[in-house]
């Protein structure tokens, strides 16, 4: 059998393994980000970054659990002016850079997006999550049409690849990804957080000073895994699966479900920078044992069987 690669073209990002970091995760300093790539990843996602320096929520603002971890951060960061030093930094580095950013109203998305572009970075990650404002947005993701408009304006600013990333916490993912990709996204991120809360039962209050936070690590992953399933059916533009994925064996039921590549956040607090080698290295043996030769050759292989079984379901409820 031929050699096997690992590399994937992702809207045009072009990664050596299909393997990233999360937004938010060791995503601020490009020395720490440097060593996220040297470690084994494909690329490095930055942490998001708006238009003005914010300083976030007071402390506590992250909880571990049993399941994964709860974290109410509030999006701090020193600002897209002073980010720009860092992407030139990376690029100055050789480390391949998607920059996560968001905004307060569709002209600032569009403005922090061109400035990371013009920094050097290679592809932008708009976070559509986020709380905005603005009260022409509201909760961005959660409403599609504004979906389309911010997209539509970021994408008139620059050419490079834009991910949009969703959050799970919406009725219908799949008609905000279509709109996403209305708006000209050239690839989804599916998903961020999900919305919980975790209580002291000592002093009897939240855990968080924001009382709600954003729920990730394995606990989220049967969640997001679904949302990936969805949203793959709905676009036809690829998609980057998040959410849980902690093992080898995570990433590749991500690609079976339709997921071009994965990134990788919580699992980084147990298992440690090399989680993302030994995430490229079990998915390399993976397809070596089973007879493929592309990451491509993986991506959705699970469809057919699902609409298979659902077939078969269908069939055994109309003879009942």
């Amino acid at each position: 059998m031929s050699k096997i690669s690992l590399a994937v073209d992702v809207a045009g990002l072009r990664l050596r393994n299909p393997v990233m970091n999360a937004a938010g995760v060791l995503g601020m300093s490009p020395p720490m980000l440097k060593r996220v790539y040297d470690s084994g990843a494909g690329a490095v996602v930055t942490k998001s970054v708006g238009p003005v320096p914010r300083e976030g929520h007071v402390n506590p603002t992250l909880v571990q659990l049993s399941c994964g971890a709860l974290n109410a951060m509030g999006l701090p960061n020193p600002g897209a002016d002073y980010y720009a030093d860092e992407i030139r930094e990376l690029k100055a580095m050789g480390v391949p850079t998607v920059a996560s950013f968001f905004g307060g109203s569709v002209r600032e998305f569009a403005e922090v997006a061109r400035k990371l572009a013009d920094a050097g970075a290679n592809a932008l990650e708009l976070n559509a999550s986020c709380p905005n404002v603005a009260e022409e947005l509201g909760m961005l993701a959660a409403d599609a049409c504004s979906v389309e408009k911010v997209t539509a304006a970021v994408k008139a600013e620059t050419d490079l690849p834009l991910f949009v990333k969703l959050s799970p916490n919406v009725t219908d993912i799949k008609e905000v990804a279509r709109a996403a990709e209305r708006g000209g996204a050239d690839a989804i991120t599916a998903v961020n957080t999900l919305l919980g809360i975790a209580i002291d039962i000592g002093f009897r209050r939240p855990l968080l000073t924001n009382v709600t936070g954003g729920l990730s690590g394995p606990a989220a992953k049967p969640v997001a895994l679904r949302c990936v399933w969805e949203v793959s059916q709905a676009v036809g533009i690829p998609v980057v699966g998040c959410g849980g994925v902690t093992t080898w064996e995570d990433a590749v039921e991500y690609l079976l479900a339709g997921a071009s590549a994965v990134e990788v956040g919580t699992a980084v607090m147990t298992h440690g920078l090399q989680v993302y080698g030994d995430i490229a290295e079990g998915l390399g043996l993976y397809m070596e044992e089973n007879g493929f030769r592309k990451v491509e050759e993986v991506v959705g292989l699970a469809h057919q069987a699902g609409r298979d079984q659902k077939s078969k379901v269908n069939e055994c409820n109309i003879r009942v």
